[in-house]
C-alpha cells in the first residue's frame, strides 16, 4: 500500500510516497474515464508525467530512477519484500526487530554517531519502517550526495553487525506498550481488525510481535531472516529528484551489487473475507471510544480497485465529502473520522475509523452505515464523481513536487508487484462511472461483510446498542 509523503521518525510505520485511499500511516491513488466524459475535461499535456527509468542488476535488484529536474532535494528509498506476513507465528516480529538492528551499525560504519553524521551532513536523515508485507529504508539527501546515502544504506543492509540486541529489545518492548493496556491486552484497532479479518494467517500478525516472542528472539533468528530476505531479487531501490539514471545505476551496482540473488518472497494466500459480521468490543478506560469499521476491497490490479478509490474519496476527501459533512459538520457527532484503504498484493480493506464520546457511539455508527447505504442504493451524481476524479489527478500531479512521493509511488508499486504509471492510474480512475460506484458499493457495504472493532468505555447499554446495530442494521443491504 502507498503511504503519506511526510518523513517520520525512525520508529514510525510510515513510508515515503503519495496516498492511495489511505489511513493514518497509509493511503493513495490511480484510475480512468469514458471518452465522452474525458472530453469535457481539457487538460494541459504533461511532458514526462512521472517519467521513470528502470533497470535490473545482475543479482536481480531492481533500480528505479524518477528524474525530477525542478526539485532541489532527492530521496533514496530501499524496499524489501519482507514483513510480518512473511514470518512464522513463533518468530512473529523478527522483521521489525531486524529493522531496528540495522541502525546499530555495519562493518563499514560501526560507529553509529559517525554513520548518522555522514548522512546528516549530506542533508539526510536515516529512517526505516516495517509493514505487514514489506519494509523500507530511506533518507532524503542532497542530489550531489546520493553516493553518500547509498554507501551507508548499502552497507547497513549488506553487512549489519546485528549487535546490542538486548538494548534494542528493550526499545521494542517499550514500543509495543503503545498498543496494549496496563494488563497487556491489545487495544490497537488496526491490529484487532486485521486479526478478525485474517485470523491466524500472517496478515493477522502484529507487526512488532508480542512481548513474549520478542523476548525469545535471538541473533540466529534475525541473521537467518536477513540471509533469506535481504537479497537482490527481493529488493527494490527507488531514487527520485534531480538525478541522472546512469549515475544512480552505477552507484546501486557499487553499493548493492554484491548482494546474493536469493529467491523472491512467497505470499501465503489470504483467507476469504469472514462470511458474517464480526464485532469485537474491548473495554478500555479512556475519554473517547475509538472504532474501526472495515469492509472488503480488492488489490490494486483488480478491475474494480479504481472504483474503490473513487468511493473512498466520495466518503472522505475534504469537508465537502460525505462522511465529514454528514457526521462532523452537520450533526457534530464526532471530531475524528477518516476513510481509507489498506491494500496488499492479494487482498485489501476499506476502513472507516474515528473516535467519539462513548455515549454517541451507537448514533455515529448508525450514521456511518446510513451514508454507506445511500451509496449502495442511489446513483452518485455525475458532478460529485467528476470532482473526486479531478482531485485524484491533481493529487498525483502534486506528487511531482516531492521526491519522497515519487520514490514511494514507484518503489512500493514495484516491490508489491503492482507497478503502474501515474497516467495509467488516472485513466483507470477516470473510467469509473456512477453505475460502477453503485454496483461496487452495493456488493461491498453489506451487513454480512461488516467487521467492527471498538476500543474504549463500553457501558452495558452502549455495548448492547452497538451489537444490535451490527446484527440488524437495515441501513446497508443484508
Amino acid at each position: 500500500m502507498r503511504h503519506p509523503s511526510h518523513i517520520p521518525r525512525r520508529k514510525r510505520r510510515t513510508l515515503p510516497g503519495p496516498r492511495p485511499g489511505p489511513r493514518k500511516a497509509a493511503a493513495l491513488f490511480r484510475s480512468a474515464a469514458p471518452r465522452e466524459r474525458a472530453a469535457a475535461r481539457p487538460r494541459r499535456r504533461q511532458e514526462a508525467w512521472g517519467e521513470l527509468h528502470r533497470t535490473v542488476l545482475p543479482n536481480g535488484l531492481r533500480v528505479l530512477t524518477a528524474p525530477a529536474p525542478g526539485l532541489r532535494s532527492a530521496m533514496i528509498a530501499l524496499y524489501v519484500r519482507a514483513g510480518s506476513r512473511h514470518e512464522r507465528a513463533e518468530r512473529n516480529g523478527v522483521s521489525h526487530f531486524l529493522e531496528h538492528l540495522f541502525f546499530r551499525g555495519s562493518i563499514a560504519w560501526p560507529d553509529t554517531v559517525r554513520m548518522n553524521a555522514a548522512v546528516e551532513s549530506a542533508g539526510g536523515s536515516l529512517n526505516g519502517i516495517t509493514a505487514r508485507d514489506h519494509g523500507c529504508y530511506f533518507t532524503p539527501i542532497h542530489p550531489d550526495e546520493v553516493g553518500t546515502g547509498l554507501s551507508v544504506l548499502g552497507d547497513l543492509i549488506r553487512r549489519p553487525l546485528l549487535r546490542e540486541m538486548d538494548v534494542e529489545r528493550e526499545v521494542i518492548l517499550e514500543e509495543i506498550l503503545d498498543e496494549v493496556d496496563a494488563d497487556g491486552r491489545d487495544i490497537d484497532p488496526d491490529n484487532l481488525s486485521k486479526r478478525l479479518v485474517f485470523g491466524p494467517h500472517p496478515l493477522g500478525f502484529k507487526i512488532a510481535g508480542t512481548p513474549e516472542i520478542v523476548r525469545r528472539l535471538g541473533v540466529r533468528d534475525v541473521r537467518a531472516h536477513h540471509q533469506r530476505f535481504y537479497t537482490g531479487s527481493n529488493l527494490v531501490l527507488a531514487v527520485a529528484g534531480p538525478v541522472r539514471a546512469s549515475e544512480v545505476e552505477a552507484l546501486a551496482a557499487e553499493h548493492l551489487g554484491a548482494l546474493p540473488r536469493g529467491t523472491t518472497s512467497v505470499d501465503l494466500a489470504p483467507p476469504p473475507w469472514p462470511a458474517s459480521a464480526q464485532v469485537e468490543i474491548v473495554e478500555h478506560d479512556d475519554a473517547q471510544a475509538e472504532f474501526s469499521l472495515s469492509f472488503p476491497c480488492p488489490p490494486e490490479r483488480h478491475p474494480d480497485y479504481p472504483v474503490h478509490l473513487c468511493i473512498r474519496r466520495i466518503l472522505d476527501d475534504g469537508l465537502s465529502s460525505r462522511l465529514p459533512f454528514e457526521i462532523v459538520e452537520r450533526r457534530g457527532l464526532a471530531y475524528s473520522l477518516h476513510a481509507g484503504i489498506d491494500t496488499f498484493v492479494d487482498a485489501g480493506m476499506t476502513v472507516i475509523d474515528g473516535a467519539c464520546a462513548p455515549a454517541k457511539l451507537p448514533r455515529v455508527l448508525d450514521e456511518v452505515l446510513r451514508v454507506l447505504g445511500v451509496l449502495a442504493e442511489r446513483t452518485v451524481p455525475e458532478e460529485e464523481l467528476l470532482r473526486v476524479q479531478r482531485r485524484h489527478r491533481m493529487t498525483l500531479a502534486f506528487s511531482l513536487d516531492s521526491a519522497a512521493d515519487l520514490a514511494g509511488w514507484h518503489g512500493a508499486g514495484e516491490v508489491l508487484s503492482a507497478p503502474e504509471g501515474f497516467e495509467e492510474r488516472c485513466r483507470r480512475v477516470e473510467a469509473v462511472t456512477p453505475a460502477d460506484v453503485r454496483r461496487v458499493a452495493r456488493r461491498t457495504f453489506r451487513r454480512g461483510n461488516l467487521v467492527l472493532v471498538v476500543v474504549g468505555p463500553a457501558r452495558r447499554r452502549v455495548r448492547a446498542a452497538v451489537e444490535r446495530i451490527a446484527a440488524t442494521t437495515t441501513n446497508v443491504p443484508a
